[in-house]
């Protein structure tokens, strides 16, 4: 039997730990770079002193985050350990990426009622969700029909950052929006029914376990792509959710058009939540469990905008 290449053994370990196929590509990608900075040399003739090299690198030619550096790490310490089964000693010697302290951007409410009224269809509807349920990104994109609590004004959101579960609100005011907004989407998956397809992406192993669940209407993206694609692991024709740069383009898009000189994002909104949040006097607690932190410390970055504590200084020109 023929041992399958070294990057498919990559994938194929990412596969079999339920990791998503983002993390697949961007392991893969940094392994490649790992083995050709080195010449193609074989990770298994390579020891912590290359991976050593590679990181300074990275920190000092190329300048790369903090983040981006810590991502280049993990994907060479998994194809050392879930791949190549060796252990990796602790890596000494390497320039660290700094990472910079940097406050969060924010909106005002003004400025993001400006961004809303500029941003038309689905997109407004998203938008909004990021506004005013705390969404990330990608969770707003992920969400799935059934996560969706009508009854309750709530949403589920699945498998968020750190493969945790939480629930957030679902704003009164986007309720019928939304219920219209998915009569839409039905529409479209009814018609992909008809011609054979409908099938939608299913977490880790559901696919098997209930193998009709991927065509049924409770698992299809709320906000689906307007074209089916194959997909990369399975092969299979489905309905993707829609991508995040047809999001980002529509938010930078609308920001130029009402004169926002901010360097904001789709993830500011979700700033901007949080901290009308604690301006209106919600519990710093309650705000920590609807965005899904882990420690209180990471929602108190929050508190540099509002006017309380001991920095609520009066200018002495005031």
């Amino acid at each position: 039997m023929v041992k399958p290449k070294l990057l498919d053994q990559v994938r194929a370990a990412v596969r079999v730990r339920h990791l998503s196929y983002r993390t697949e590509q961007a392991y893969v990608d940094w392994i490649k770079r790992f083995i050709l900075f080195h010449k193609k040399r074989h990770p298994n003739d390579m020891d912590e002193t290359y991976i050593s090299e590679f990181l300074t690198f990275l920190a000092v030619k190329r300048n790369v985050a903090a983040s981006t550096q810590n991502q280049a790490l993990s994907a060479i310490l998994f194809l050392y350990r879930h791949v190549l089964k060796k252990e990796v000693g602790w890596v000494d010697n390497v320039e660290r990426a700094k990472k910079p302290s940097r406050l969060p951007v924010v909106f005002t409410r003004d400025e993001a009622k400006a961004i809303l009224v500029r941003v038309e269809g689905a997109k407004w509807l998203m938008v909004s969700l990021l506004y005013g349920s705390g969404l990330r990104l990608m969770e707003c994109l992920r969400l799935r029909v059934k996560d969706i609590d009508f009854e309750y004004n709530q949403i589920v959101v699945r498998d968020g950052k750190g493969q945790k579960d939480r629930v957030t609100m679902l704003p009164t005011s986007l309720k019928n929006s939304f219920i219209k907004h998915l009569e839409k989407v039905k529409a479209i998956h009814d018609g992909d029914l008809k011609a054979g397809f409908g099938r939608v992406h299913l977490p880790f192993a559901l696919t098997r376990k209930y193998p009709n669940a991927d065509r049924e209407w409770a698992w299809q993206y709320a906000f689906p792509a307007s074209t089916r694609c194959n997909d990369p692991r399975s092969g299979k024709v489905l309905r993707h959710h829609l991508h995040e740069s047809a999001l980002q383009r529509a938010v930078k898009t609308a920001m130029q058009a009402a004169g926002i000189a901010k360097h904001g994002s789709c993830h500011t909104f979700r700033h901007s939540f949080a901290t009308h949040l604690l301006e209106d006097g919600y519990d710093i607690r309650t705000v920590q469990e609807l965005l899904g932190h882990k420690d209180v410390s990471t929602t108190m970055i929050y508190t540099h905008v509002l006017n309380k504590g001991g920095k609520a200084v009066k200018s002495p020109l005031d």
